[in-house]
């Protein structure tokens, strides 16, 4: 992934490194930017320092985001019946992507890091709804167990009592 390796190396090595791997020429990426080909050639011979809005421009390009998803926090053994659950409406298919949390400090990580990820919206348990949806602007809903999951939890306590 060319935006983790471009913390592991300087900027320009890794752009190299990327070009070549994928088999892309500078007059590719550049379009796929929208700047010219001169400016890419400048960066890559060291004649300049590209600006960080043209260093984001270049890393989503080459490492787009997901798109349209939902984003899922809760407990991982929650989160595993979830994997790979998509839900089609109109024409778009959306996929759903778990963000593991089991204390308050981790649910706020991963609400960070699900917008940051570019979730359309977050999905989590109805205590944890106010404290999201003060730090993310996506939507947020709510989680509301079925009659049938407190049945279940409440047989599950009855049974561990006898």
């Amino acid at each position: 992934m060319f935006s983790a390796r471009v913390f592991e190396t300087d900027f320009r090595t890794a752009l190299e490194e990327e070009l070549e791997r994928r088999g892309m020429s500078i007059k590719e990426l550049a379009g796929m930017v929208g700047i010219s080909a001169a400016t890419l050639y400048k960066i890559t011979s060291g004649d300049r320092d590209p600006r960080f809005s043209l260093v984001k421009a270049i890393a989503d390009a080459l490492d787009p985001k997901e798109k349209d998803f939902v984003a899922v926090i809760a407990a991982k053994f929650l989160l595993d019946e979830l994997q790979s659950v998509k839900y089609t409406i109109g024409d778009t298919t959306y996929r759903i992507h778990g963000y593991s949390a089991n204390t308050m400090e981790e649910v706020i990580i991963a609400a960070v890091r699900a917008e940051k990820d570019g979730a359309i919206g977050i999905i989590c348990a109805p205590i944890l709804t106010t404290l999201v949806e003060r730090i993310v602007d996506v939507p947020v809903a709510i989680i509301r167990p079925s009659p049938d999951a407190y049945r279940a939890a409440f047989e599950s306590l009855v049974r561990r009592r006898e």
